[in-house]
């Protein structure tokens, strides 16, 4: 016997292009997880390149309520960069970070990127399970690159996906 207010209640996202108009919302977002979160303006400054590209999710029927998560991506000489992703604390274990993932490795495709590449924190071990889920592999490390207030110095994993 199934009750239903017990069950999870399963949420919808629309993602659509990230716009510079975003950038306080996201910097809200990414402060929830970064010791130094990137300002409005740095986000602002990186959308208006004409490599970066990203998305925001929102829930389906909030169009214009803020984002819940994003993802920054960087395309230059045929290789895409993760730049960052967050998603909501509220809103995770959704599949949110999987759509978002999804939607860059869509358009990477679409203009013939050869790889994507990304950095990780070495104690984050929901991401880096999703990241080998999408078929990420490491191929480096750099020590000492991330810090928290929960860990101190930890490094980044450096991962890489092949697009062809």
């Amino acid at each position: 016997m199934r009750i239903p207010f017990l069950q999870p209640r399963r949420r919808d996202y629309a993602l659509e292009p990230l716009r510079i108009a975003d950038s306080p919302a996201v910097s809200l977002l990414h402060r929830e997880d970064f010791v130094r979160p990137w300002t409005d303006g740095e986000f602002a400054a990186l959308l208006e390149q004409d490599t970066v590209f990203g998305y925001a999710a929102r829930e389906t029927g909030q169009g214009s309520k803020p984002p819940v998560g994003f993802v920054l991506a960087r395309l230059a000489a045929g290789e895409g960069e993760i730049l960052t992703v967050a998603v909501a604390r509220s809103h995770r274990r959704q599949g949110l970070g999987w759509q978002l993932m999804d939607a860059v490795l869509r358009e990477l495709h679409a203009q013939r990127a050869e790889a994507l590449f990304l950095e990780v924190d070495e104690t984050n071990v929901a991401a880096i399970a999703l990241y080998r889920r999408l078929g990420f592999r490491e191929v480096g490390k750099r020590p000492n690159y991330y810090r928290s207030a929960e860990h101190g110095p930890t490094g980044a994993l450096v991962m890489r996906r092949d697009l062809r």
